[in-house]
């Protein structure tokens, strides 16, 4: 029998509309016209411009043939016009793909066939690899190349012959009528997985899933209405973990970067009154090695987001001498970045810094608009006991998870296989709920027959006041099957030695733990700072040990 309450109670365009980040922009442009949106540069771009702009942008790609579900690849640093394509794209009903600006041209390549792209927009310090991935396609479709100018770079490397980007949305209407996805589920965003082995997965994020999770942001952050936010982390990295629409959403500003560098990062904090910025691990270790001189009159009351490796005492410590308030977030680009926080409670304030550390380097709980997040045994899909030692995968449920891997089906299955996004990650459940990741499974050492969490050791490392950055790697042992591999890259003027190191790890691990294997160097790392360990495998069965 139908009930009551859905007897003539129809959905329809006045109760009902999709969700969408798209809604964000159009009510700051009408609310807050003449607010500051973009800085770039000498450029100083309203709310009430940029708007109209992305409704150029959308009408130029309307009328060059591009529509519902096509895709638009952008390939650019973090400048205006990567802001512009975050709502002029979709509001042409396009699929936005950014694409990861160091990647090699075979890579670029894969992506643009694999993704059907019909457009592509590209910076000019990109135009020489995009040259060559063009050239390196399979696909015979065409592709309309749109070529950005930016003086703030100079000259392209390369002229691709393309259409000029001004000249491109100029010709667009700036009133023109866009329209919400006629359902939310509609794709939005196209962001490729930087695959350490084959091709990499293309995830397709809806936009139900991008608007939730720009709305946590706010909720994670108590983000205030015209936030100033500088743009460290990448705009091609799971869409700037969606914050060109939560800027969007609370009217904010966007300081744009080409490039992080520790002075401009202090320059802009000090002459735009930045108040948040994100960032990986390294990141924020760069600002606070950075030299005493440099950081002088930078206001304290930043808030700074920081994603990957869990931050040691050494980065919390720093960071709050600088006055700046650091949030631990963790994700991956299948939920859209960030998704869960470690919700700091006043509580750990009165506590000493290697107890706020031990309880910051959590990865926390769900974001607000996030269903679930749980650590399951794999095998029976139940829950762990949350006892801070039983090790299960980090699993994750709700709007705030992909669409799935694009023409990938078997991944896709896999991924969700039991009704969960299955993460890789390993982890533990503390008895307040918080969750903290003891490794990747793939980055498990099985030493002897016990395992060794690679994730342990680096937290060692890292209480170093040496170390800089740390990664630890299985290394072959023809006794013990493998051992643990330090790579270690150590602070500017430090004359640390392979045996401090490894006598600083007998003080904390046990013996079976301790680095068999110390390596000192720079740390190959991903553009969002992430350290490729795949690479440093590689090293591991070469890497000249010590012996302990």
């Amino acid at each position: 029998m139908t009930s009551i309450f859905d007897q003539h109670l129809p959905r329809n365009e006045a109760n009902f509309a999709a969700l969408s980040p798209l809604s964000f922009i159009e009510r700051t442009a009408e609310v807050y016209t003449d607010r500051l949106a973009i800085v770039h540069g000498e450029l100083r771009q309203t709310w009430a411009q940029t708007y109209a702009r992305c409704r150029q942008l959308a009408s130029a790609l309307t009328q060059a043939g591009i529509g519902k579900n096509d895709t638009v690849a952008v390939m650019l640093p973090n400048t205006p016009p990567m802001v512009e394509a975050h709502f002029g794209v979709p509001m042409a009903g396009a699929v936005l793909n950014t694409l990861n600006t160091r990647l090699d041209p075979e890579a670029i390549a894969f992506m643009l066939d694999h993704g059907e792209a019909k457009a592509v927009i590209v910076d000019p310090e990109f135009s020489g690899t995009m040259a060559k991935a063009l050239a390196l396609r399979t696909a015979t479709t065409p592709i309309r190349v749109i070529e950005v100018q930016d003086a703030l770079y100079g000259p392209a490397v390369q002229s691709l012959g393309g259409t000029d980007y001004e000249a491109f949305v100029a010709s667009g209407d700036a009133t023109f009528a866009w329209s919400l996805p006629a359902d939310e589920w509609d794709a939005i965003a196209l962001n490729y997985t930087s695959g350490t082995t084959g091709n990499p997965k293309g995830v397709v994020y809806h936009h139900r899933g991008a608007a939730t999770n720009a709305i946590s942001n706010v909720l994670e952050w108590d983000m205030p209405k015209h936030a100033v936010y500088l743009w460290t982390l990448p705009m091609f990295h799971c869409n700037g973990w969606c914050f060109p629409w939560t800027i969007a959403a609370r009217a904010g500003v966007n300081v744009c970067l080409r490039r992080v560098d520790a002075q401009a990062i202090f320059d802009a904090i000090r002459n735009h009154g930045v108040t948040h910025y994100c960032g990986a691990p390294i990141v924020h270790g760069l600002l606070v090695n950075a030299p005493d001189a440099m950081k002088a009159g930078v206001p304290s009351g930043v808030k700074a987001m920081v994603a990957g490796a869990a931050p040691p005492a050494s980065m919390i410590e720093g960071m709050e001498k600088m006055g700046f308030d650091l949030t631990h977030v963790y994700g991956l680009t299948e939920v859209y970045g960030p998704a869960t926080v470690c919700a700091k409670h006043e509580a750990w304030d009165a506590l000493d810094i290697g107890e706020r550390a031990r309880l910051n380097a959590r990865q926390g709980v769900r974001y607000h608009l996030e269903r679930d997040v749980r650590v399951l045994d794999p095998e029976t899909m139940l829950p762990v006991p949350q006892d801070g030692e039983t090790m299960g995968e980090i699993m994750f449920k709700g709007n705030i998870a992909m669409k799935g891997y694009l023409k990938n089906p078997k991944a896709t299955d896999e991924a969700f296989a039991g009704g969960w996004f299955h993460s890789g990650d390993l982890a533990v459940q503390y008895p307040d709920g918080y969750i903290k990741i003891k490794d990747r499974s793939k980055d498990i050492i099985i030493s002897g027959g016990e395992n060794i969490s690679s994730i342990e050791v680096e937290d060692v490392l890292y209480r170093h006041p040496d170390v800089l950055a740390a990664a630890v790697v299985a290394k072959p042992d023809p006794k013990w099957g493998e051992t643990p591999c330090a790579f270690v890259e150590l602070k500017a003027g430090a004359q640390t030695t392979p045996e401090d190191i490894v006598a600083h790890c007998k003080k904390h691990l046990a013996g079976f733990k301790v680095p068999r294997a110390v390596v000192f160097g720079e740390l190959p790392k991903t553009s969002t700072g992430k350290i490729q360990k795949f690479e440093l495998r590689k090293q591991a069965g070469s890497a000249a040990a010590i012996n302990v």
